[in-house]
């Protein structure tokens, strides 16, 4: 057994902890020891173990929170509890919590050595099985999560280690970075992976559309409703449900989000009978949801369910020598999609994609080659054909050092030209990026980092919404 995986033996008495960590020893076993559950708890939290063997009743925490607090800290971390003879009805609770086994008291050695070698053996094919399922990821097209730097690994190992499991995740990070692509991975290396993948975008939903077109409705239940309709959340029964920009959704309609967290259970708009559903969820957001929570704009509550594990995606920017491997991933799918011969990034463009800031993240260096795809003439990419756009910069016009057209008018009292300066760099920056998206404003809006029905309301505000057609 590799050295890395260390069993914790949780046991109060110390004449049998010793005698367990003596015969665990004997057969090749590395073991850490607690006395309570308290320091079993905080032992949990400090480092990651390969197996828990724990007692059922002991002074401080139970055995129960023993394995709360082990499945909490590595969900896939096997958790064997020891109990007496009276105890076995709270042994099988723990079994229906997600404990591997039970083994009665007085022990038989033998058989808790027969039971650590099953659980170990579910732990490599368990490994193996997400290893196999990349390799088919690389063959077959599933998403493929592509990045050597630092944080990125780390990305991709919490995504590694949460996959197997039914916990629910947390995605954070800009727009672009990449959130789908990590959900859909995640999916494909569940146990999920035949069932279905339903992906919601939650900040394009109009407020009142948004309950149901995740829980669906009944006939009748509002003017227009002429037949039931079933929500994203039972078209994901056994699946994944993916919710992008969670932050977006109405405070009312959290709660419901909340209970099915919890319940496993909700009521269609208009409806009275109860849907169960069985669906792993995967949420994100490029919004601060701690701080929305303390300014009660996000239920506190659904907040800590859904952080239970959070996974950062670091942006594009901070990714170093990533940009230029992403760009050829890009390029070899372009050329491949468009039917052109294999093109090349020339230095010059290879010096441009590391140089640039990339505000829209991925998704804006995937834009640019399938731009500069089209574009190239020959056998390379040149610098030209990518036509990258700093949207910091202030496009139009000649303009001063504050970015403002020559003839602005500078009279007036301070807000009133304050106002006036900011209308007309927040129209310019919006019509930059609708033409660089080709006025998708979907596309607009995560370039820009605003909430989709922002950008529909600042688009009004400015005077756009009768251009680009």
């Amino acid at each position: 057994m590799p050295a890395m995986e260390t069993i914790l033996l949780v046991e109060d008495k110390h004449e049998l902890r010793l005698m367990l960590k003596t015969a665990l020893a004997n057969e090749g076993y590395a073991v850490e020891e607690a006395a309570d559950g308290d320091a079993a708890v905080r032992q949990l939290r400090r480092r990651q173990y390969g197996l828990v063997l724990s007692d059922l009743k002991r002074p401080g925490q139970s055995g129960l929170q023993v394995l709360q607090a082990a499945r909490e800290a590595a969900p896939s971390t096997p958790v064997i509890i020891m109990t007496a003879y009276g105890s076995i009805e709270e042994a099988v609770r723990a079994m229906k919590d997600g404990a591997f086994d039970f083994i009665q008291k007085p022990l038989d050695l033998a058989h808790l050595m027969l039971l650590l070698r099953r659980a170990m053996q579910q732990q490599r094919l368990l490994r193996e099985n997400v290893l196999l399922k990349e390799e088919a990821a690389a063959r077959y097209g599933f998403p493929r999560i592509i990045g050597e730097h630092d944080s990125m690994q780390r990305a991709a190992a919490a995504l590694q280690r949460i996959a197997p499991t039914d916990t629910t995740a947390l995605l954070l990070g800009e727009s672009g970075t990449g959130k789908e692509i990590f959900a859909r991975a995640l999916h494909q290396l569940s146990p999920r992976a035949a069932e279905s993948f339903v992906a919601i975008n939650c900040a394009a939903i109009p407020e009142s559309l948004v309950e149901t077109e995740l829980f669906g409705h009944e006939k009748g239940a509002f003017t227009g409703a002429n037949a039931r309709k079933l929500g994203k959340f039972e078209l994901a029964h056994r699946g994944t449900i993916f919710l992008d920009e969670i932050g977006e959704i109405p405070l009312a309609v959290q709660a419901k989000i909340l209970r099915v967290l919890e319940e496993r259970a909700f009521e269609r708009v208009g409806g009275v009978q109860t849907v169960q559903v069985d669906v792993r969820v995967v949420a994100a957001t490029n919004r601060d949801l701690e701080l929305a929570a303390q300014r009660k704009q996000f239920r506190d509550d659904l907040y800590f369910r859904l952080s239970a594990f959070p996974i950062t995606i670091p942006p594009l920017r901070e990714r170093g020598k990533d940009v230029l491997a992403l760009a050829e991933n890009f390029l070899q799918q372009f050329c491949r999609e468009f039917k052109k011969p294999p093109l090349r990034l020339s230095p010059a463009v290879q010096q441009a994609l590391a140089a640039y800031r990339w505000p829209g993240n991925v998704r804006e260096l995937q834009n640019a080659i399938e731009r500069a795809v089209i574009l190239a003439e020959g056998e390379e990419i040149r610098a030209e054909d990518l036509q990258l756009r700093d949207l910091r910069k202030s496009p139009g016009p000649a303009a001063d050092e504050l970015g403002l057209p020559d003839d602005f008018d500078w009279n007036g009292p301070l807000p009133e030209v304050l106002d006036r300066a900011n209308r007309l760099i927040e129209r310019r920056l919006v019509r930059a990026a609708l033409e660089e998206c080709r006025w998708n404003k979907q596309q607009a809006a995560e370039r820009l980092q605003i909430p989709y029905k922002k950008l529909l309301a600042r688009v009004q505000e400015v005077g756009l919404e009768d251009e680009g057609g």
